[in-house]
């Protein structure tokens, strides 16, 4: 797509000490167009207002990835692609700050691979589409928590706590929290995922290097 720009400004900052970006779901085969409205994209709506209500003292720069196709389309890897686009023009914006990514389910896998960015100190994965074999070297000096609900008929939640297990082996400092009743979709117990999520996050911003 000719002209695509790949990071979708929620919350201005100026200047910005740190930032947050969100990446939502997808599919694993789809060249259709990501749209806005889509239902993976409307999900994270709820995340983005939390996380904002959380980080509301400033100084923290608020942004989606936006997809160029709905699929992460095999090799290709194309919400990857998006995320390591959104994350060049975020530093173009706003300079070398601590970027926090939060991602569902392809968008978490897209997160925790974006994780080798270097301005990438943290990753926030929910109900993470985890394949066996998915790389976690980058993640090596990262802060990567992962919220997973034990009713998820859509990703493995024990794909996830092995995920975990080997970033924490190959030197991130990673952890797995169980939703109790939580699916894919992040309703059932929604009040507990988005609390969660903007406590997890406000956590990695404090953490960050440059960041407090």
């Amino acid at each position: 797509m000719t002209g695509h720009t790949a990071l979708v400004t929620r919350r201005s900052a100026a200047p910005a000490r740190a930032a947050v970006l969100f990446l939502h779901g997808g599919a694993e085969i789809g060249r259709g167009v990501s749209r806005p409205w889509q239902l993976a994209a409307v999900r994270m709506r709820p995340f983005v207002r939390s996380v904002a209500t959380a980080t509301a003292d400033g100084g923290v720069f608020l942004g989606e990835v936006r997809y160029r196709l709905r699929g992460w389309n095999g090799e290709n890897a194309d919400p990857l692609r998006d995320a390591l686009a959104a994350l060049d023009e975020l530093a173009r914006l706003a300079g070398d700050i601590p970027v926090v990514l939060v991602g569902h389910s392809m968008g978490g896998r897209a997160a925790l691979r974006a994780a080798s960015a270097p301005q990438v100190s943290g990753v926030l994965a929910l109900a993470p589409w985890c394949p066996d074999g998915e790389p976690v070297e980058q993640l090596r000096g990262k802060v990567v928590v992962v919220l997973h609900g034990d009713r998820d008929r859509i990703t493995d939640p024990r794909a996830s706590a092995a995920l975990v297990e080997r970033a924490r082996t190959a030197g991130a400092r990673a952890e797995m929290t169980w939703v109790p009743g939580g699916d894919h979709a992040m309703l059932r117990r929604s009040g507990r995922w988005h609390r969660a999520a903007a406590s997890v996050v406000a956590g990695l911003l404090s953490s960050s290097p440059g960041a407090a």
